[in-house]
C-alpha cells in the first residue's frame, strides 16, 4: 500500500510497482491541503496498478525509474501489472531476532525505566505474537489483529482490561521496531497508517488551600517537609524523591532539578527541559531548613534512617492514603500535589510562563491545556505573589506586606 511521506520540506509519494519500491518527489510543502491533493493521485495510481493499466511515464515523465520498467516490460511483456506477489518482498530475518538487534543497538540511549518497559513489552507482547515471521511479511492486518487481541488482556491493580496508553505504547515500540527494520530492508512499516487508539482524558484532582494545610497539620512530623516541598514546588514523584542536598542552594534560595530517582536508581531528568531552578517560597525554604537539621548536609534531602530514598509505593500506602481517610478527604494519588502547585501558583496570580518554567515545562502549552480553568491573569513573573499567598494561608496571624 503506498502512502504520501516527507522528509522534513516536499512531500512524495512511496509506493511499490512490479516488485520495487520507489519513491517520486513532489515540489509541494507538507501541509493538509497538499497532503489531500497528492493522497488523491496516490489512490488513482493504485487503482491503475491493481487494474494493470498503470503508465510510470504518464505520472512521473522524468524519472529515472521509467527507463528501468520499460526494460522490465520489454524483457517480460506478459507479466501482470499488479501489487508484488509475496515471493517479491524481500527476504528479511524474523521478528524475534531483528528485535533483538533493535533493542541492542538502541538502549544505549534509554533511560532504565524505558529500557525495562521495552524489555517487558518484547518478552510478553511482541515476540510471543511475531516471533517467527519475518518482519516484511508483518501486515497491517497483522498489526489490528494484534492490537485487538491485546483488549482482552486483564490490565494492572485489578483493572479488567489493558488501558489504552498501554495499547498505544504496545504498537507504538512494534512500530519503532518495523520502522527500523523498513529502512534496512526497504519496506514500508505497515504501522504508519494506522491510528492510536483514543485515550480517555483524565481530570486533575488538586487540593485547596484549606485542604492542605489540613495535611500538612495533620500528616506524621517525620513527612510534614516532604510534604510541604511537594505541594509548594510541583516537583515530580521521581525528583523530589531523587533529590540531594547539593542541589539546594539555601543561598540563592533555589532547588536545581538536576536528576531523578526511578525504581531505586538515579538518572538524568524526564526530559531536557525538566532540568531548571525552583524558586523557593518561604514555606519551602522553612521546610527545607527544618528537614537539613535531619538528614543534612550530604546524601538525599528526603530519606529513610538507613539513608535510602522514599519508596513510593510504600508511602502511598502506608502514610498518604491512610492520612487522605483520615481527614475525609477523596482519595487521589500523591501526583496531585503538583497539580496542586500549580494551580495555587495560577489561582495566586504567577505568570504563566514563569509557572511553565518552574514545572519543567518546555512552554506554556500544556500548561494551558491542563490547567487553563485556574489561570486568572497573566500579570506578574516573579514568584512574589505565590509566596505572599502560601505563607498568609498557612500563617493568617502574621500581618502582610502591603
Amino acid at each position: 500500500m503506498g502512502s504520501i511521506r516527507t522528509n522534513g520540506g516536499d512531500l512524495f509519494f512511496d509506493f511499490r510497482y512490479r516488485g520495487q519500491r520507489c519513491r517520486e518527489y513532489t515540489k509541494l510543502p507538507d501541509s493538509p491541503a497538499n497532503r489531500r491533493k497528492i493522497q488523491a493521485v496516490m489512490d488513482k495510481i493504485e487503482g491503475e496498478i491493481s487494474l494493470g493499466i498503470f503508465d510510470y511515464a504518464k505520472y512521473f515523465p522524468g524519472s529515472k525509474m521509467v527507463a528501468k520498467f520499460d526494460v522490465l516490460r520489454t524483457s517480460a511483456p506478459q507479466a501482470a501489472e499488479t501489487t508484488p506477489a509475496p515471493s517479491a518482498i524481500p527476504s528479511t530475518p524474523l521478528f524475534k531476532a531483528f528485535a533483538e538487534i533493535w533493542h541492542d543497538e538502541f538502549k544505549a540511549g534509554w533511560r532504565r525505566s524505558h529500557l525495562a518497559t521495552v524489555r517487558s513489552t518484547l518478552d510478553r507482547h511482541l515476540i510471543p505474537r511475531f516471533a517467527d515471521m519475518q518482519v516484511a511479511r508483518i501486515s497491517k492486518s497483522d498489526v489490528l489483529q494484534f492490537r485487538a487481541s491485546l483488549t482482552g488482556l486483564s490490565g494492572r491493580n485489578g483493572n479488567s482490561s489493558l488501558s489504552a496508553k498501554t495499547i498505544n505504547r504496545i504498537v507504538q515500540i512494534l512500530g519503532q521496531i518495523l520502522a527500523e527494520a523498513g529502512e534496512r530492508y526497504d519496506f514500508i512499516n505497515p504501522i504508519d497508517k494506522i491510528k492510536r487508539i483514543r485515550q480517555q482524558k483524565t481530570d486533575i484532582q488538586p487540593f485547596s488551600m484549606d485542604e492542605v494545610r489540613l495535611i500538612l497539620s495533620a500528616v506524621r512530623v517525620d513527612y510534614r517537609p516532604y510534604l510541604a516541598v511537594r505541594f509548594f514546588t510541583g516537583m515530580r514523584t521521581g525528583e523530589i524523591n531523587g533529590l540531594k542536598w547539593k542541589f539546594v542552594d539555601f543561598e540563592r534560595r533555589q532547588i536545581l532539578v538536576r536528576e531523578t530517582i526511578v525504581r531505586g536508581q538515579i538518572e538524568y531528568t524526564k526530559t531536557d527541559g525538566s532540568q531548571r531552578e525552583i524558586e523557593m517560597s518561604q514555606p519551602v525554604f522553612d521546610a527545607l531548613q527544618a528537614q537539613h537539621k535531619i538528614t543534612g548536609p550530604r546524601g538525599l534531602v528526603f530519606c529513610h534512617q538507613n539513608g535510602e530514598a522514599i519508596d513510593v509505593d510504600n508511602f502511598t500506602n502506608r502514610v498518604w492514603h491512610p492520612l487522605l481517610r483520615h481527614l475525609n478527604l477523596e482519595k487521589r494519588r500523591p501526583y496531585q500535589a503538583r497539580h496542586t502547585c500549580a494551580t495555587l501558583w495560577l489561582g495566586s496570580g504567577e505568570n504563566a510562563e514563569w509557572v511553565a518554567r518552574q514545572l519543567g515545562h518546555m512552554n506554556t502549552m500544556m500548561l494551558f491545556k491542563t490547567y487553563s480553568r485556574y489561570v486568572p491573569n497573566l500579570t506578574r513573573r516573579d514568584g512574589s505573589a505565590f509566596d505572599r499567598f502560601v505563607t498568609g494561608a498557612l500563617h493568617p496571624e502574621v500581618p502582610r506586606e502591603a
